[in-house]
């Protein structure tokens, strides 16, 4: 299931430009598909996001049924055990507490001459959040984009999430919402949902920034949509790459590596290590361990699809091909694991030791688990309170602070051909 490649081969390169061009957005027979529902929602409202809604999720729904109501809220919570609200609360608590760190308030300062300068930063007003729910009950991805906009202060937010065929929300899935203290969810997803939430129809106001996941559909709607509002990142297939050595146990990787290649086909597990013995006990655990999951199918094209262990001459080179591809999750399992977090520069999260599983990031450690994918992690981060905040500078001069700096201004304006600008200085100080 796990291929062993040694780097600085021609199949090592020809897999890593594999790994490294998976999840791109150009599939135009998609973007056409996105491009027509986003037209239709846009043009016909609630209509278009039900006749959308029926053909791919719930086939009797309808436009009274796009919103949940407060007795849905409370059937569900009579659904899940209490077993489960208290894992909610648990995460929560320690999401909330991690994002509660990233907040930032305005500022003012006093300069020479009396200038006063500044930065306001507010939270955006509202907000959409798109939550996949019918392949995956991703109840954790609707805790990560939510708390973070909680925390930044966003005074409104709405979910969307697909129905189940008998049109009702997937019970854990609104008690994870109502946790969260969300009371606006509905019942649509995919593109109709960001058109819905991008546009606006009669049911669904329109937001000013939509985040969260979803598969090509969505992330080509999001890229659509973006400048009419404002999106989190185009989120490509899941990945990780564990660097480890003699010292780790190939169970615990072989578990690791399993995690996220489950997710789906498209999912790229990477093992980059100096051992080829290594790499072979992790091979062989892979098997065993696989055998006995319900998702082995998945796991298997995933493997086979995106799946590898490279073999390195060292630790350092392990940790130089990871900035190379820059993962979405990367693990070490080497001694002194802290000795290298240093030299890793790309990542969107370092998981450092042997328990400190992509698991546990995953569902409750605090810090977010929408990462950058597909080398994005170069120029990306995860998701923060920072995303939900907005910047305005606030500028004020005086008299003669704006006087101090006129000739430097006005020859700023000459030179760029603008004068304009420097009439608008020169004509404060015409009458002295």
């Amino acid at each position: 299931m796990l291929r062993i490649v040694q780097t600085r081969t021609a199949e090592s390169d020809n897999l890593l430009s594999k790994l490294k061009a998976r999840g791109k957005l150009t599939d135009e027979n998609i973007l056409k598909v996105v491009r027509r529902t986003l037209s239709d929602v846009q043009a016909e409202g609630d209509k278009a996001v039900v006749r959308y809604t029926r053909k791919l999720d719930a086939p009797r729904i309808s436009v009274k049924d796009l919103k949940v109501s407060h007795e849905e809220f409370g059937e569900a919570y009579l659904e899940v055990p209490t077993e489960f609200i208290d894992a909610i609360t648990h995460a929560r608590t320690n999401i909330e507490k991690f994002h509660q760190k990233q907040l930032r308030t305005s500022w003012m300062s006093t300069e020479a001459n009396g200038v006063l300068l500044g930065h306001l930063i507010r939270p955006l007003r509202r907000v959409g959040v798109c939550v996949p729910s019918i392949s995956q009950l991703l109840v954790s991805s609707l805790l990560m984009n939510v708390i973070p906009a909680t925390v930044a202060g966003v005074e409104e937010i709405a979910v969307c999430i697909a129905p189940m065929r008998n049109k009702h929300i997937n019970p854990y899935m609104l008690v994870a919402a109502g946790e969260c203290g969300v009371q606006e969810v509905y019942k649509c997803g995919g593109a109709p949902a960001v058109a819905a939430m991008a546009y606006g129809t009669d049911t669904i106001a329109p937001v000013d920034k939509i985040v969260g996941p979803g598969n090509l559909y969505v992330q080509f709607a999001k890229k659509e949509v973006y400048g009419h509002v404002d999106i989190d990142k185009l989120a490509g297939p899941s990945e990780i790459l564990v660097i480890a050595d003699g010292t780790a146990d190939p169970d615990y990787v072989a578990a690791d590596l399993i995690s996220q290649a489950e997710h789906n086909s498209d999912s790229a597990a990477i093992l980059v290590t100096p051992s080829l013995g290594f790499a072979e006990q992790v091979k062989a655990a892979i098997e065993v361990q696989g055998e006995s999951l319900p998702r082995r199918e998945e796991l298997t094209e995933a493997f086979e699809n995106y799946g590898a262990a490279f073999i390195v001459d060292n630790i350092a080179e392990a940790v130089a091909f990871a900035n190379e591809i820059a993962p979405e999750h990367l693990e070490l399992h080497v001694e002194n694991p802290f000795d290298w977090v240093g030299d890793v520069q790309n990542a969107g999260a370092i998981l450092v030791g042997p328990y400190s599983p992509e698991a546990v990031g995953d569902y409750i450690a605090g810090p977010n688990h929408v990462l950058p994918t597909g080398t994005a992690a170069r120029y990306a981060s995860p998701l923060s309170v920072d995303d939900f905040l907005k910047k305005t500078s606030l500028i004020s001069y005086t008299k003669a602070a704006l006087e101090e700096v006129t000739p430097a201004v006005v020859k700023l304006a000459e030179v760029e051909g603008l004068e304009g600008h420097a009439a608008a200085m020169k004509i404060r100080f015409e009458e002295d």
